[in-house]
């Protein structure tokens, strides 16, 4: 018996939905690496640039104007991070049903009826987890990246204002 097994046909079932739900997901994970990657040579130009107040800036509004860019897209990650797991868990639910429904169609309940189904089912959870974990991650660092230059910046602004 030769063994079929293909990623590519795991991902993409044998219907329009787990398609779609596959296809879902693998665009927010790519789209989330894309937010990732872009936040790392931004903290590594920041590490070789420093942002710095000047005296002669605006007080008020320096800080919230240079932490912006650091907190730019991060809600994406966050998003990801949260809706991704029940995109999966809708793909899972979804295989689940396709093999009950293998069961009625074929009056049997072997493993191969219930198997490919199973295995879908498996595959967009494991998509889901995919694309969560990373932008979960990505999503607390920079966050706390974000959080530590903010801070430090309205530390520097509360010098000068003593001054």
């Amino acid at each position: 018996m030769e063994n079929s097994f293909s990623l590519l046909s795991l991902f993409s079932g044998r219907d329009l939905m787990t398609l779609f739900v596959s296809l879902v997901l693998v665009v927010a994970s790519i789209m989330s690496w894309a937010v990732i990657i872009e936040k790392i040579r931004m903290w590594h130009y920041q590490k070789r640039n420093p942002v710095s107040v000047k005296s002669t800036d605006n007080m008020e509004t320096i800080v919230d104007k240079l932490i912006r860019p650091f907190d730019r897209n991060l809600w994406f990650l966050a998003m990801v991070s949260y809706v991704a797991p029940f995109i999966g868990l809708f793909g899972t639910v979804w295989g689940v049903m396709d093999s009950f429904a293998s069961i009625g169609i074929n009056q049997s309940v072997s493993i191969g009826v219930i198997a490919p189904g199973l295995a879908v089912a498996l595959g967009t959870t494991a998509l889901g987890l995919i694309a969560a974990v990373p932008a979960a991650i990505a999503y607390n660092v920079f966050c706390k990246k974000s959080d530590d230059l903010y801070d430090r910046l309205n530390e520097t602004v509360k010098e000068f204002k003593h001054k």
